[in-house]
């Protein structure tokens, strides 16, 4: 096959999709993804094919279509490929870590299909160790096929933490406790809205089935207010509806508010390629419309190259169910986390720098004004590794309810355009590759 090249950056149902839909079309496409298996975090393999976490049967459905496809088409798939990012003169980094050298490739466009980013609201402790996501406990569950060892909380708001407690379950090992923040009810446009998409419903049900015959539901209008170390665990204090606070002693607590779309690291120059985000990456809706975002990326593609696209109708209307089925499962769920005036001085904000809350109010307390780019370089808000990925929402959040209505800080604002740090071993920049014709 010759022609313009287009990498795809992510092997989760979105990138897949875009891939085939390429590949469709007689396009050269190459499917770069970091791991050692295609999935996604959704649809993540486990290592060992006979040790697996029960999943919906839609969702086994559509990897096994989008599987059986990719086999017989005419995609290049390179594993253990991380995107390290674009460089000024529009190259495309990637990390071999297979060879541990880095790569250059120059395609004609360029689909970033990255998944989300889990949110986690700043809390006292959540930065001990044992202190986890709900999304990257359920990935290593997927991976291994075994429960994590010990007792386990799962807090925070979100359908996640029914899908994990309810694997759990399926592993012989119920969650300590589920704590879902929010008391929101289930109205009729809810209802109505969900059925345009009945996947959720029927996914919903069989997962508080599960928790339902083992005594797990989860415990609603709850949420952590501190964890400490004890006696080598983790003592978690907890806040009820009615106002009864209590303690439970746990080995490993796992947090989750939500997921964000993963723009990070997509900022590039004028001699970039052209770029497209698919997926989770773009837009939050999960994995069916994932499907149809990754079509939808493809003819953005085809249309760059000058080519006459036919996915657009179908893949834009399943879109736009999903979308809203989405919207309506959202107004369930309550991912504002605590409000910043009720955590303490020492909670820490800024995970990579320690960073706290008190140092950010004395921050904004100490004189003049103070600009969102002063509190990232005399603050050190938002100047670590991650580039402000899990802090900067909170600290834009609590400067403006520190604000008496004066227009609040964006999170753009903040991180401004750096990319965030990628561990890559210096061997990477020192190991030449083999020469090839996109490079």
């Amino acid at each position: 096959m010759s022609g313009p090249e287009v990498l795809v950056i992510g092997g989760g149902p979105a990138g897949v999709s875009a891939a085939l839909e390429l590949a469709r079309a007689g396009i050269d496409v190459t499917l770069c993804e970091q791991g050692p298996q295609l999935g996604g975090a959704i649809h993540r393999q486990p290592n060992d094919a006979t040790q697996s976490v029960r999943v919906p049967r839609s969702h086994k459905r559509r990897w096994r279509a989008l599987s059986d496809e990719l086999a017989t088409s005419t995609v290049k798939v390179l594993y253990r490929h991380m995107f390290a990012g674009i460089d000024a003169t529009g190259a495309v980094l990637l990390e071999d870590r297979m060879h541990a050298r880095l790569v250059t490739r120059r395609p004609t466009a360029l689909v970033l299909a990255m998944g989300a980013i889990e949110r986690v609201a700043p809390v006292p402790g959540w930065q001990l160790p044992g202190v986890v996501t709900v999304g990257g406990l359920q990935v290593m569950m997927k991976s291994t096929g075994r429960a994590p060892d010990g007792d386990v909380l799962i807090a925070g708001s979100g359908p996640l933490l029914v899908a994990l407690a309810a694997q759990m379950v399926s592993l012989g090992k119920a969650p300590v406790a589920v704590l879902e923040r929010s008391t929101r009810p289930m109205s009729v446009s809810v209802i109505a809205s969900l059925l345009a998409a009945p996947a959720y419903l029927w996914e919903a049900a069989g997962y508080l089935l599960t928790l339902a015959r083992s005594g797990a539901l989860p415990r609603r209008g709850a949420f952590v207010t501190a964890i400490v170390p004890k006696d080598g665990r983790l003592s978690v204090t907890t806040l009820d509806r009615n106002g009864r606070e209590r303690q439970t002693l746990v080995d490993r607590v796992a947090l989750h508010d939500g997921l964000l779309p993963n723009s990070n690291g997509t900022t590039a120059g004028q001699h970039a390629p052209f770029i497209v985000r698919a997926g989770d990456c773009r837009e939050v809706l999960g994995g069916a419309a994932a499907l149809a975002d990754g079509r939808l990326a493809a003819g953005a593609v085809l249309a760059h190259l000058g080519q006459i696209a036919s996915v657009h109708k179908g893949a834009a209307d399943a879109l736009a169910r999903e979308r809203q089925a989405q919207a309506a499962l959202n107004t369930l769920f309550d991912y504002s986390g605590r409000d910043p005036a009720e955590l303490p001085d020492e909670t820490i904000i800024c995970r990579c720098e320690g960073r706290t809350l008190g140092q950010l109010r004395a921050l904004l307390t100490a004189g003049d004004p103070v600009s969102p780019r002063e509190i990232k370089l005399n603050g050190r808000f938002g100047m670590g590794a991650c580039q402000g990925r899990f802090c900067a929402e909170w600290v834009a959040s609590f400067v403006a309810s520190q604000r008496d209505g004066s227009s609040p800080p964006q999170v753009s604002e903040i991180v401004g355009s750096r990319w965030p740090v990628k561990p890559v071993p210096i061997s990477a920049f020192v190991t030449l590759p083999p020469s090839s014709p996109s490079e």
